[in-house]
């Protein structure tokens, strides 16, 4: 049993190991492209699935990391887009909804780490639509890590 998730994997930029072996990768997007400055992206996750609408049973995980796409602004074709995936114009209920899904499959006492870059939506407004404190983080860049905990 994988005790973690990482429910929008895109090219798994931030993991140490890129093939932990406790973790389920799951992402909406499967694709191989070569960005303009040459760089290979790979999306290659376990499952692909909605972070709306996940296939797993409530409470599967004991870790859930929830990094999902913060741009409204770029073009589908651009390297940006095809790196971290774009928000739809219904942005709220889609974060919402996607934290909500985090919730669920995470196991009573278990912790969520959120990952927003406010480049383009401020972390004041995502916060607001998740309506729910974090129990800490960073505050001191653009790109934010916050911890919580069910």
């Amino acid at each position: 049993m994988r005790r973690v998730l990482d429910a929008c994997c895109g090219s798994r930029m931030f993991w140490f190991n890129r093939n932990h072996e406790d973790a389920i990768y799951m992402d909406i997007r499967k694709f191989s492209d070569t960005l303009c400055d040459g760089r290979k992206l790979e999306i290659n996750p376990d499952i692909v699935a909605d972070f709306k609408e996940m296939p797993f049973a409530d409470e599967s995980f004991y870790l859930v990391v929830f990094d999902p796409p913060h741009l409204l602004k770029a073009g589908k074709n651009s390297w940006l887009g095809k790196k971290y995936g774009i928000l739809g114009q219904d942005w709220e209920n889609e974060i919402a909804q996607g934290f909500m899904e985090c919730m669920r499959v995470l196991k009573t006492n278990g912790t969520l780490i959120f990952k927003w870059n406010e480049d383009q939506i401020k972390l004041n407004e995502i916060l607001k639509v998740i309506d729910t404190e974090p129990l800490f983080g960073n505050r001191r860049s653009k790109t934010h890590w916050l911890v919580f905990m069910k």
